[in-house]
């Protein structure tokens, strides 16, 4: 990611810095709140077909044949607890990681890495994030009393973008298998003591063959590793038609994560989320009541990907000595989170089940 002496900028009123507020889609002044318009940037690489935002052919990136102002330098720091790589700010040398609290400190390791191409801005700010999580965390039952008073009272949040890759392609594919016909015998068996006449299903297969063709269109893959896959997988959807070409403005007052999973590797992750797609796109074109696939030899073209920056607001909590992480889609509200459990409540929870299920058995043998 770029420094942090690129991600500030100074107040033309007090010299404060600006930071991007969610709210207006501006860059605000928390000293004095003046407010300034992001001015425009253009994307760099081969414009996407009305979207104003780059798309880079998949072989020139996996081959290292990008421009020099497609590469950047990033200054992060490994963290030892959750494995996230925290980008550090210019004139940071120590802070805490903004997954789980950890402190960290920066170590002298520079990674040169794909610029980002294209950003969905934050559309909520940290009251309104907050607002999310509470409302979630009130709705988990067996749920520690002192979690709902760190949602309302504990400190802020940290809003980070995370990494993702996205993939473009054609896809033709060359099928063979079966076509399943289900129908009916009807058969004498034995119930009870008694014959009776049952209709039995069978299938009938037939050998089919053919083609299917489809456009993936930002198959999405999570670059990140400082986050559970299955809480930023319980984020989607995200509605990418609202990214916007990359702008550091955007990251003013934020963190930023640099990606963790390669290039080819993220390709390697969509193609099999592909391959799913195309599964179900096969077994719609065989039709019939069963299917059954044999062969599959499918051909990818015209490979684009793009680095995009997601939005995302994450706390962490402290309960018994071990941290719990929750994390909100910062455009969306959607929440996700680990929860703890509170011993008391559970075992409240259990001792009044035994009391009404006893209660409900002696009233049950009274009124027998």
């Amino acid at each position: 990611m770029p420094t942090g002496a690129e991600h500030r900028f100074p107040c033309a009123q007090c010299g404060g810095d600006y930071r991007f507020d969610p709210t207006s889609g501006a860059l605000l002044c928390a000293f004095c709140g003046s407010q300034q318009p992001l001015a425009s940037a253009g994307p760099w690489g081969r414009a996407a077909a009305g979207a104003g935002v780059a798309e880079i052919p998949f072989d020139t990136g996996l081959a290292e044949h990008l421009p020099a102002d497609a590469l950047q330098e990033a200054r992060v720091s490994h963290c030892p607890n959750c494995g996230g790589d925290v980008v550090f700010d210019g004139a940071e040398h120590a802070a805490e990681c903004p997954f789980c609290t950890t402190p960290v400190v920066l170590g002298t390791a520079r990674l040169r890495q794909i610029k980002p191409g294209a950003v969905l801005p934050f559309a909520l700010d940290d009251e309104a994030a907050r607002t999310a999580m509470t409302a979630w965390l009130g709705r988990l039952w067996f749920a520690p009393n002192g979690l709902q008073r760190y949602a309302r009272k504990g400190r802020p949040m940290q809003g980070i973008y995370v990494p993702y890759w996205t993939f473009d392609a054609q896809s033709d594919t060359q099928y063979r298998g079966q076509r399943g016909t289900v129908y009916y015998e009807t058969r004498s068996v034995v119930i009870d003591g008694k014959r009776q006449q049952r209709q039995v299903p069978r299938v009938r297969w037939a050998p089919v063959a053919g083609q299917v063709a489809r456009f993936f269109d930002d198959v999405l893959v999570l670059a990140s590793g400082g986050l559970p896959a299955g809480h930023m997988q319980g984020l989607a959807p995200w509605d990418l038609s609202g990214l916007q070409p990359y702008q550091p403005h955007y990251l003013a007052g934020f963190r930023a994560e640099a990606y963790t999973l390669p290039l080819d590797a993220g390709f390697q992750q969509a193609r099999q989320d592909m391959a799913a797609v195309i599964s179900r796109d096969i077994r719609f074109d065989i039709g019939g009541d069963r299917q059954q696939i044999d062969h599959v030899d499918t051909r990818l073209s015209d490979v684009t990907f793009k680095h995009v920056l997601l939005p995302v607001w994450v706390a962490a909590y402290q309960y018994r000595g071990k941290t719990y992480q929750f994390v909100v889609n910062g455009h969306n509200g959607r929440v996700q989170g680990q929860r703890p459990w509170s011993v008391w409540k559970l075992a409240f929870a259990l001792g009044l089940g035994a009391v009404v299920a006893a209660a409900l058995g002696y009233g049950l043998a009274q009124g027998g």
